[in-house]
């Protein structure tokens, strides 16, 4: 098992924000979450990577436990998180942005080789690598934020909202980039607004209310679950 959640609960002083959720990714898996705002669907990202502390549960990946590690002890043990809003270092170049991807790793032939690899996955990289990542268009900003992650070497890849404000044409561009890490064999856990896309990416979705999961299944079955395609997939 790569991932494991059991029994988290997250609380923001005394509002709970998470309440009892369990979930499993499994080594190679596209696991997703969907739901409305204010789910709980982030919050349970960040506590997983290591930025929120849980009020009870555990967190085991690779079979370790690590929800009192610091985020940077769980980047080191092989998870990257590519968070809501990019949050990339605005006034350093492109180059920069990815290399500081790989600021825990010591195996300089290794990044050189992948960040050629990730050149030749976002070749608009390759172009602008000498321009300030601010001045990115939303979908560069997007692919740099990926590609950031990617550069730690991850076994779990940790996505929050990819195609958020993007175009429709973006948006299937960065589903396309998800297809082709998970056929990396890099795990991957996907929080996507755009309940359409995750359910056609992912392998398994947890469907989130109010911090609670009140459902979960395989992507295909639940594309054609009555009550998902109401409230999420527009009837």
């Amino acid at each position: 098992m790569l991932l494991e959640v059991k029994d988290l609960w997250v609380h923001y002083d005394r509002i709970e924000a998470v309440k009892g959720v369990s979930l499993q990714v499994h080594e190679g898996a596209t696991v997703a979450f969907i739901g409305a705002n204010g789910a709980g669907k982030t919050t349970i990202l960040r506590t997983i990577s290591g930025l929120k502390r849980p009020t009870a549960g555990e967190i085991r990946f690779h079979g370790q436990r690590v929800e009192r590690k610091e985020a940077e002890d769980i980047v080191k043990l092989g998870m990257a998180h590519c968070p809501e809003g990019r949050r990339l270092f605005p006034f350093m170049t492109v180059l920069e942005n990815l290399q500081m991807g790989a600021f825990k790793r010591t195996d300089e032939a290794g990044i050189k080789d992948d960040l050629e690899e990730i050149y030749i996955t976002f070749p608009k990289l390759k172009e602008r690598s000498k321009q300030k990542a601010g001045t990115l268009s939303g979908g560069e900003q997007q692919m740099l934020a990926i590609a950031r992650a990617l550069l730690s070497k991850p076994k779990l890849l940790l996505l929050d909202e990819p195609s958020l404000g993007l175009s429709p044409l973006l948006a299937q561009q960065v589903a396309h980039i998800i297809v082709r890490i998970r056929q990396t064999g890099i795990g991957i856990l996907l929080v996507e607004q755009n309940s359409v896309m995750a359910l056609r990416l992912a392998d398994y979705v947890y469907v989130l209310e109010i911090g609670k999961v009140f459902l979960e299944g395989r992507a295909g079955e639940l594309l054609h679950n009555p009550r998902v395609k109401e409230a999420y997939l527009g009837g």
